[in-house]
C-alpha cells in the first residue's frame, strides 16, 4: 500500500484557484528578491571605487563617514607609515566634487574628481593606465564613460575625434581621455586626473591635506601584524587618522549606505513589506483551503485518523 497524496489532490481539483495562488506567493517572493537586487545594487556600486584601489592599509580621517562625505586629514600621518619595513609604497587621493559644464548645453552638474600621482597607479581600471601620460598634462582630466548621460555626449565626441573642453568649478579642463567605473548613488559622474590637476581645480584647498592614504605592502607581509602596528603607533589620543585594511574600507561605505541612509532604510523595508505580503497572502491561502474543506476533514477524524495526520496535510499545503 501507498499513502495517497491527499494535500495534492486537495489543491490541483481546483486548478484556477491554484494557479491565483501560485502568482500571489510568486508576486511576493519577486518582491523581496528587487528589494533585495536594488539593495546589492546600492552595496555596489557605492563601492566599486574602494574595490577599483590597489592597496592594502587604507588611512582615512574619523570624520569621514562615506565617499560623499569625506573629510581631509595631514599626508604627514600617511608619510609616517614609509617608517614600516613592510611598507612598499604610499599614495595620496584626493577626492572633492566639482560643479562640470555640459559642454553641448552648458548647465552643471556635481561630479566626483579624484586625484593620484600619475607616477604611481593606484587603480585596476584597464582604461586608466594607457591614458596617464595624458592627466600629467596640465588641466586634462579622463572622463568616466559610464557617467549619466546629463553630462553630455562626452564617449560620442572623444570617439569622434573632436577636442572635448568644459569646465569644472570654473577652471577649463580637457578630456584626455576614458574609463569606466559608472555612477553611484552618490556620485552621478567621475574624473580622474593628476594630483597637481585636482589641486590647480580646487584652488581653495589647503596644500598637506588629502582625503584617502593608500599603503601598499610588500609580497609575502602579514597585513594583520602591519595593521596593528600602525594602530598601535599612529592612532594617538587625537584620534586625527583612522587605520583600516582594505575589508574594512569597503565594509565602512556599505555600512554607511545599509544603515545610515534613508535609502538603505527603504530597501531592507521594502523587503520586510514583501515578507509580511507574502505571509498574509500564505495564510489566507490556508485558512480558505482549510475552510472549504473542513467537512473532509471531520470524516477522516471520525474515520480515526490522528490529528497529527491532520497537520501533516496542512503543512504539506503550505509547502
Amino acid at each position: 500500500m501507498f499513502a495517497i497524496p491527499l494535500a495534492w489532490l486537495q489543491l490541483k481539483r481546483e486548478r484556477i484557484r491554484l494557479l491565483i495562488a501560485l502568482a500571489g506567493i510568486g508576486f511576493a517572493v519577486i518582491l523581496m528578491f528587487i528589494q533585495l537586487g536594488f539593495r546589492d545594487a546600492l552595496f555596489e556600486s557605492a563601492t566599486r571605487l574602494h574595490q577599483s584601489f590597489r592597496g592594502d592599509i587604507f588611512l582615512v580621517s574619523p570624520q569621514s563617514t562615506a565617499l560623499i562625505a569625506m573629510r581631509s586629514f595631514s599626508q604627514r600621518r600617511l608619510y609616517q607609515t614609509l617608517g614600516y619595513p613592510e611598507v612598499e609604497s604610499i599614495s595620496p587621493i584626493y577626492l572633492d566634487f566639482g560643479s562640470w559644464k555640459n559642454p553641448a548645453n552648458r548647465r552643471t552638474r556635481q561630479i566626483l574628481v579624484i586625484g593620484f600621482d600619475p607616477d604611481d597607479p593606484v587603480f585596476d581600471l584597464p582604461a586608466v593606465e594607457p591614458n596617464l601620460a595624458q592627466i600629467q598634462l596640465p588641466d586634462v582630466v579622463l572622463f568616466d564613460d559610464a557617467s549619466r548621460e546629463e553630462f553630455g555626449p562626452i564617449p560620442k565626441l572623444f570617439e569622434s575625434g573632436l577636442p572635448v573642453t568644459t569646465e569644472v568649478s570654473s577652471r577649463k579642463v580637457t578630456v584626455g581621455g576614458l574609463f569606466t567605473m559608472g555612477a553611484s548613488f552618490g556620485a552621478d559622474g567621475n574624473l580622474l586626473t593628476s594630483d597637481l590637476n585636482f589641486l590647480r581645480i580646487f584652488d581653495r584647498r589647503e596644500k598637506g591635506l588629502i582625503d584617502v592614504g593608500i599603503v601598499q605592502l610588500k609580497p609575502g607581509a602579514d597585513s594583520a601584524s602591519v595593521l596593528a602596528a600602525m594602530r598601535r603607533d599612529l592612532q594617538d589620543p587625537n584620534q586625527d587618522v583612522r587605520i583600516l585594511s582594505r575589508e574594512e574600507f569597503i565594509a565602512a561605505e556599505r555600512d554607511y549606505w545599509k544603515s545610515s541612509t534613508a535609502i538603505g532604510f527603504i530597501f531592507g523595508l521594502g523587503t520586510a513589506i514583501g515578507f509580511v505580503v507574502g505571509t498574509v497572502i500564505v495564510y489566507q491561502i490556508l485558512y480558505t483551503d482549510v475552510t472549504d474543506h473542513l467537512a473532509e476533514y471531520a470524516t477522516l477524524k471520525a474515520m480515526g485518523y490522528k490529528s497529527s495526520y491532520l497537520l501533516t496535510e496542512i503543512l504539506q499545503h503550505s509547502q
